[in-house]
């Protein structure tokens, strides 16, 4: 049971690891590296070095967990999923409006709970996994239901499906679509969390401001106490990530802090 943990680790792993080589490869327009996970807290010079070689230690960490038992690989992928819960919440925090990377450019949603949970998870079974008598090759020949069950979770936990989805189904850019009417990305805004936090200190309940910037909408409202609350709200997905900065009359040249928080 413990050993069927390493064919999804594996999967990802290699998954991972091949999704960063190729986003590095195809290139991009400049900047478009910046907006996934861990290069968006990287100096610019290093973040296609930064992915070459997150890239090779998730293969080497693969192969590792699957032709051996030895320790070292099991507590390496413990250390690697760990970090990036750890990353991801960083992420999340200090640069909100970029995705995770974990698959590469695929990945370009903002960083949100499910992408959280899923390395939480990874990291969980990379500790079950740490007491497995088996290698992974003899977990993939022999599988078990447990296996299948793990796949669902992380299955679930993986907004990259809707974002695969949604380019198969558009063949285009989010910040190239059509957007939803400004009707339906506010009344999205009103079922989240973080309208339901500021709702009773706006002055209107309708925006005095709205505008779109790539795959996000702006609306901006008055608050009572003459602060400017903006709410941006992601413009892909069934369950779009909202964001929130609080902007002071005095502080209006300045860089307002996101509170990271999703719908």
């Amino acid at each position: 049971m413990l050993a069927s943990q390493l064919p999804a680790l594996i999967v990802l792993l290699v998954l991972g690891a091949v999704a960063k080589v190729l986003t590095v490869r195809s290139g991009g327009e400049v900047g478009s590296l910046a907006r996934l996970g861990p290069a968006a807290l990287v100096p610019a010079r290093v973040e296609v070095p930064m992915l070459i070689v997150c890239a090779i230690g998730e293969l080497v960490i693969a192969t590792g967990l699957l032709v051996t038992t030895a320790p070292i690989f099991r507590w390496m992928a413990v250390a690697f999923f760990a970090m990036c819960t750890y990353v991801l919440l960083e992420v999340r925090r200090r640069r909100p409006d970029v995705g995770c990377g974990c698959f590469g450019e695929v990945s370009g949603a903002p960083v949100g709970l499910r992408s959280v949970a899923r390395t939480t998870v990874l990291t969980g079974m990379a500790v079950l996994s740490l007491w497995a008598e088996e290698p992974g090759w003899l977990a993939f020949a022999q599988p078990s239901w447990f296996v299948a069950a793990g796949i669902v979770v992380l299955l679930v936990l993986s907004p990259e499906l809707e974002e695969m989805a949604d380019r198969l189904r558009y063949r285009a850019p989010c910040e190239q679509r059509r957007g939803p009417a400004v009707e339906v990305t506010l009344a999205r805004l009103r079922s989240s969390g973080p309208w339901r936090l500021h709702q009773e200190q706006l002055t209107a309940a309708e925006p005095y401001d709205s505008w779109r910037e790539l795959c996000w909408r702006f609306f901006a409202f008055e608050r009572r106490d003459g602060a400017d609350v903006v709410f941006a709200v992601y413009l892909s997905g069934r369950r779009p990530a909202v964001r929130v900065a609080v902007v002071n009359a005095e502080d209006s040249g300045a860089m307002p802090v996101y509170t990271p928080v999703s719908a």
